[in-house]
């Protein structure tokens, strides 16, 4: 006997941002899965989805927002629980990669978290990762499943191109952003500068030298994420130091742990661009800020794996790190 099934999509949020997961679902045209959170008193997490998986191509939404490990570990007894009741393909879709930053070992007896959590993504049942300009794009190596490397570089280009801003020029903060602020440079058809930093410590970083052009100019800083705004000061700082009109910054990730808000409040900068890749609470969020939604990019890229399209075509390689 043959018969001839039809592939069923299905959409899940955890409770990290449940507001982006029903946007992206929004975009489908597609209700969020029923799916029951719950947290023990003890702290332990429960995980039980309403209705049958069996066969479906399932997509589970989880940023690694605070309380992160909590966030982490959620994701992964969803992936477990849809790969014990036989769902056909599970994808992780994980706009902001925890861990990240711990990419290598930079001093001795240090763990690579960031393989850590991959191992455990894939432990856990996850047949595909959807994640967002990871910090290191050699993540992906950790992986021996396929990534979707998607990237929100075309949609803060844009926007800066639209508010006309005069003289620009695009800033790495460091020799590792060097790539990223040249896909902003092409896109906006505008010279670059290097910053050359130093990081004394975790969550403090000194600006040394500023390599190329930038006096008279509006300047915009370009990074993956802001964490404590550290580097974003520091930065702003040493461009307006070496004459910069105007300062403006982006990045994709604006996780904005403290004393982030108050750094972006006392820092020479007139705005700073970020996108939706995590939830911000509005006693971190400074009047500064300004927060572009990437839930049709993510909603688009659900639609390409799906149907098992190109990925790649819908960035213009913009995507590949």
């Amino acid at each position: 006997m043959k018969e001839i099934t039809r592939k069923r999509l299905m959409i899940f949020g955890g409770r990290s941002y449940t507001s982006l997961a029903r946007e992206i679902a929004g975009h489908l045209g597609v209700a969020l899965g029923e799916v029951e959170l719950k947290t023990f008193a003890n702290g332990e997490i429960y995980v039980r989805f309403e209705d049958s998986v069996r066969g479906i191509d399932a997509f589970v939404i989880q940023t690694c927002s605070d309380p992160i490990n909590r966030s982490i570990m959620e994701m992964m007894f969803m992936i477990d629980a849809l790969k014990r009741a036989s769902a056909k393909r599970i994808s992780a879709v994980v706009p902001y990669y925890g861990y990240s930053r711990q990419d290598k070992k930079t001093l001795a007896r240090e763990p690579i978290s960031a393989r850590l959590v991959a191992d455990m993504l894939e432990t856990a049942g996850a047949d595909r990762i959807l994640s967002m300009d990871l910090h290191a794009g050699q993540i992906q190596g950790f992986f021996s499943v396929p990534v979707d490397h998607l990237t929100a570089v075309p949609l803060l280009a844009s926007y800066i191109s639209r508010k006309n801003l005069p003289d620009l020029v695009m800033v790495s903060p460091d020799a590792g952003r060097v790539k990223m602020a040249k896909k902003y440079s092409d896109h906006l058809s505008a010279p670059m500068a290097v910053l050359h930093k130093r990081r004394p410590e975790h969550s403090v970083a000194e600006v040394l030298h500023v390599i190329g052009d930038v006096e008279g100019k509006t300047a915009v800083l370009v990074d993956d994420m802001i964490d404590t705004g550290g580097t974003l000061a520091s930065s702003a700082r040493a461009l307006v130091k070496e004459g910069a009109a105007e300062v403006y910054a982006c990045a994709t990730h604006g996780i904005f742990s403290d004393p982030a808000k108050q750094r972006m409040d006392e820092a020479p900068i007139k705005e700073v661009i970020v996108t939706n890749t995590v939830p911000i609470p509005p006693e971190r969020k400074s009047d500064k800020v300004t927060v572009l939604s990437i839930a049709s990019i993510f909603a688009n890229t659900i639609t390409s794996v799906f149907k098992d399209e190109s990925v790649s075509e819908l960035f213009g390689g913009d995507n590949q790190p």
